[in-house]
């Protein structure tokens, strides 16, 4: 844990030497990270204000998510999926999680723990899981993807976070792959990220049923980095030939 500077409350969860969660002990609403910020913005317009939204997190890291669906959307149910049971020691000695934090955290592997889950139960099912800044590549893959496509409902929303460099090579890969089976794709990412200038985080939302893309990007262009939502018609052109995982 690295200690916020600015304000002792906040905390940086480091796994494998990659800060991988930013927690304040005291304000759940505070998303640091910009990328989780972006899908903290996502939650906020899913859904009408305060209405539950069930929830799958594969990656826990520090639950920073599971937190802000549980302030924002009481009773929600929430599962996450947690590989690495230091890491889910560390979140429970650290944060303090139990059963009453508004989520049960699971040590499973993300696709595993899927199988678990009963088919059209959640409403939003949320990727980000690590080894390094390395995605496991069997959480990439079409399994995967149709993992999740099972357990969300008809009107359900997958969303993966995506280390990605310039180029966006895998960031096509990944969007290749989830056209198979969801109709809506769009992205997320930084202006100069997505220009192909940096290395960044990219957000790739996908479901069945067209997204909340006109809320969503009043809200992203209104934070303080430039950042932008790029459409299904958009994506399906900037990921043209781009093979997908099998």
């Amino acid at each position: 844990m690295v200690p916020d500077r600015t304000d002792p409350r906040g905390l940086t969860m480091m796994v494998g030497g990659v800060p991988s969660s930013y927690v304040h002990l005291s304000d759940p609403l505070r998303l640091e990270f910009e990328y989780v910020r972006w899908a903290g913005d996502l939650i906020d317009v899913l859904r009408p204000t305060g209405e539950p939204l069930h929830t799958v997190h594969v990656g826990g890291a520090g639950c920073t998510l599971a937190r802000y669906v549980a302030a924002t959307r009481p009773r929600s149910r929430q599962v996450v999926l947690e590989s690495d049971p230091e890491v889910i020691s560390v979140a429970r000695a650290a944060f303090g999680y139990s059963r009453r934090s508004g989520f049960r955290l699971r040590e499973a592997d993300g696709l595993a723990g899927l199988g678990a889950l009963p088919d059209g139960a959640f409403d939003l099912l949320i990727r980000d899981a690590f080894v390094g800044e390395t995605t496991p590549p069997h959480l990439q893959s079409r399994a995967f993807v149709t993992a999740a496509a099972r357990v969300l409902a008809g009107d359900g929303v997958y969303l993966a976070n995506i280390a990605d460099r310039p180029g966006l090579g895998l960031a096509r890969r990944e969007v290749a792959t989830a056209s198979g089976l969801f109709e809506y794709v769009a992205l997320v990412g930084e202006t100069q990220h997505l220009r192909g200038r940096r290395y960044g985080n990219v957000l790739l939302i996908a479901s069945r049923q067209p997204l909340p893309l006109g809320a969503l990007t009043r809200r992203v262009v209104s934070g303080p980095v430039p950042a932008r939502v790029v459409p299904p018609v958009d994506v399906r052109a900037l990921c043209a030939g781009a093979a997908p995982f099998s």
